[in-house]
């Protein structure tokens, strides 16, 4: 079956229609880019066709080039990947320039074919490169449609023209935070900012297309950049004007990426060198900055495990083969922060919600939780007031248990105590019907031990969220011994509702997530005691790509929550406990009062806005900072160590069973260097021969916490990857 298909009217207009079959929206493959050079050569060839509208069969336009071949790419570009990577670019380059000179004089630049773009939706990527390289853009008068280029967001940028011809369009200025922060925009802001030429009703789109393409001068198809004497809007890199433009630019992007994002500072010199030279070349410039992040291994990386690991768990790559579980009615038990964000983002994906505090009192300040984050979408004009009434109309908040009748999930989100827990379990089970799936909202109590109180043990399962619920993408479910694949299907489907990211796990002291992020805190925290410049902590750790240093993170979760936790961890462990150093420095933190961002004041001082104002000095009173420091590269390696080997042994011991889940649970969960892929593909740009010596290097220095897990060891004396065992195993 065709993607794309072409007809022509009595007007002589050809209509080139892209619609990929059973797919919900258009990406581009490469059997696409044939056949759309086969229908426009048809149409520039036909002298009875006068110009060309190209639209979508569908109510979107494209979600831009299908990242799984753009993974491939590489792969399928022979023995010089590099050079059959760029030969592939300059193809697509050469296709959309066709379209771009469409026929006309090259002295001239008279004769050629007018072609419009007719886009009735969403359009990313490719999706707006392809319009961006017609002589108008015509888009339906769609607010939820969103329009721009997205692509640095999973670590590459717009590598088929786009990133030239809207730097050329805009200006450099213009052109930043739609190609540097990926902004997506509605038409009509796209039409103010000059992405788009024209904004019409939906029902008129392809006639107003059409009505331009038969009425184009010669002078309409010229675009700026080939006109003679063209100058770069907001000036180009020589001029005084862009030369402040680019110097800005320079050190926005390396204070927002620390310079571990390469795609940033290659789009970057991209602009700047393709501003230097005609159009022509800018393009080859272009092409070659995006070969050279197509082979850099982080590119690769993000886009594996931010867009095809994500999506592959997100459409259940690991749900039991159960009967569907879709959530008609959940009830949460508890209206405190976290449950009430809970309440909120079920209510927002239509869910029923049964909201329950222990008086009414306390159940409406819950709900009030969600009325203040719908009130704040309004501010935005993200949330209208049909909008608000709706989802608040499906919570109702009660201290009623009975009002839970009917609920075929519950989420428990009441305090980490398990005797509470077991109480509101037991409570609730009397009242639910038999079939009702029962889950927890915990971040350290074993699932195991508190399903204990659960009648229906295979109907219990753990489900954490991360705070602030609203925002936070991802979910942990955690598996009990006797959870069943029902309780699981359910836990799935419901997230899935709730268009979060899950990952599954089975039961262990702090699941996956916590399990890797301790240690990272605790890492920062006894190289305080040990004199290291807490400064150098905190940069090294954002050098790497973490988005907190760890001594930030602790503030942020606060510093008693961390005291209780490691008192806990003590009593459960006893004299295995490893991390008597770590308490110390927090338990005087805690004694100082010094609790975090929450008291105002913690490892950072914070003004009465609750503001940073740097690292607080009392710190180098209590623990002097050495007069010999570790360098940047110790530092980060202990750092990103000491969390990444703990991923490795919750897979070694069956806590995690994917890959993919740990990678993507990184990511989304505690940001972990979303550069690098994760923690297991972070492993195999390394090697794991370096990996396992590395870890041999800082265990004999720093003690066992960094001694290689056996799966990393028997991995390095054959030289292998993780990636590509998960890759064999498959295959088998």
């Amino acid at each position: 079956m065709n993607e794309f298909t072409m007809s022509v009217d009595g007007d002589g207009v050809a209509v080139i229609t892209w619609d990929v079959p059973n797919k919900s929206m258009n990406v581009m493959s490469l059997d696409g880019w044939d056949e759309f050079e086969g229908l426009l050569d048809a149409a520039l060839a036909d002298e009875a066709v006068k110009g060309i509208v190209l639209t979508s069969g569908k109510d979107t336009f494209a979600g831009g080039m299908d990242l799984n071949v753009i993974a491939k790419m590489k792969e399928m570009a022979g023995d010089d990947p590099a050079k059959g990577l760029f030969d592939g670019i300059m193809r697509i380059h050469a296709i959309m320039r066709k379209m771009e000179l469409a026929g006309m004089d090259p002295k001239t630049k008279k004769g050629g074919k007018p072609i419009a773009a007719a886009l009735p939706g969403t359009a990313l990527g490719i999706g707006l490169e392809l319009p961006l390289s017609t002589h108008r853009i015509f888009a339906a008068d769609n607010p939820k449609a969103k329009i721009g280029l997205p692509e640095i967001k999973v670590g590459i940028f717009p590598g088929a023209g786009g990133t030239t011809r809207l730097s050329r369009k805009l200006g450099a200025m213009g052109a930043s935070p739609i190609l540097l922060e990926g902004k997506l925009s509605d038409p009509k802001k796209a039409k103010s900012m000059g992405i788009v030429d024209e904004v019409v009703p939906a029902d008129e789109l392809i006639a107003k297309a059409k009505e331009w393409v038969l009425n184009a001068k010669d002078a309409d198809l010229v675009k700026p950049w080939d006109a003679k004497g063209y100058k770069m809007p907001g000036g180009a890199p020589y001029h005084p004007a862009g030369f402040m433009t680019f110097v800005g630019a320079s050190a926005m992007v390396n204070g927002n990426t620390q310079g571990v994002y390469p795609a940033a500072k290659a789009l970057l010199s991209a602009v700047y060198e393709g501003a230097l030279v005609p159009f022509d070349t800018a393009i080859k410039i272009e092409a070659r900055w995006f070969t050279n992040i197509l082979m850099n291994p982080s590119s690769g990386n993000m886009i594996r495990s931010l867009f095809i690991n994500k999506e592959a768990l997100e459409k259940g790559a690991n749900r039991p083969a159960v009967d569907d579980q879709k959530v008609k009615k959940v009830g949460v038990l508890g209206a405190g922060m976290m449950g009430a964000g809970i309440a909120y983002v079920s209510a927002n994906a239509g869910i029923e919600v049964v909201l329950i505090d222990r008086d009414q009192e306390a159940a409406d300040k819950g709900k009030s939780y969600a009325e203040g984050i719908l009130d704040k979408g309004m501010s935005r004009k993200k949330v209208t007031a049909e909008k608000k009434e709706e989802v608040l109309g499906r919570i109702n908040a009660t201290s009623d248990l009975d009002a839970l009748k009917g609920c075929d999930l519950i989420v428990e989100a009441v305090f980490e105590d398990p005797k509470i827990k077991g109480e509101m379990t037991q409570k609730v089970e009397a009242i639910v019907g038999d079939d009702c799936i029962f889950a927890t909202n915990t971040s350290t109590l074993p699932i195991t031990m508190l399903a204990k109180a659960s009648s229906r043990p295979e109907q219990f399962i753990g489900i954490h969220f991360f705070s602030p619920v609203d925002k936070m993408l991802l979910v942990e479910i955690i598996k009990g011994k006797e959870t069943g694949d029902r309780a699981t299907a359910k836990a799935l489907d419901y997230v899935r509702q709730i268009r979060k990211t899950p990952i599954v796990v089975n039961d262990a002291r702090f699941f996956y997530a916590n399990r890797c992020i301790i240690p990272y805190i605790n890492e920062g925290i006894r190289m305080v005691k040990e004199g290291v410049e807490p400064a150098l902590i905190e940069n090294a750790a954002k050098l790497m790509g973490m988005p907190l240093g760890p001594l930030q993170l602790v503030d942020e979760t606060s510093i008693d929550l961390g005291v209780k936790i490691a008192k806990a961890t003590r009593a459960a462990m006893g004299d295995d406990y490893p991390d008597g150093e770590v308490d110390e420095v927090l338990f005087w933190m805690a004694d100082q009062n010094r609790l975090g961002r929450k008291s105002g004041s913690g490892f950072y001082g914070y003004d009465e806005k609750g503001k940073r104002t740097g690292l607080w000095d009392g710190l180098e009173a209590k623990y002097p900072v050495a007069e010999e420091q570790p360098d940047l590269i110790e530092v980060q390696h202990r750092l990103m160590f000491v969390q990444t080997l703990e991923a490795v042994r919750a897979l070694e011991e069956g806590v995690l069973m994917d890959i993919r889940e740990g990678d993507v649970g990184a990511i989304l969960g505690w940001g972990y260097a979303p550069w690098s892929g994760g923690p297991f593909s972070w492993l195999d740009m390394l090697g794991s021969p370096y990996a396992a010596e590395r870890c041999d290097q800082l265990a004999e220095t720093y003690g066992p916490r960094f001694a290689c897990p056996q799966l990393l060891r028997d991995m390095a004396e054959k030289d292998q990857t993780f990636y590509g065992n998960a890759a064999k195993a498959q295959a088998a």
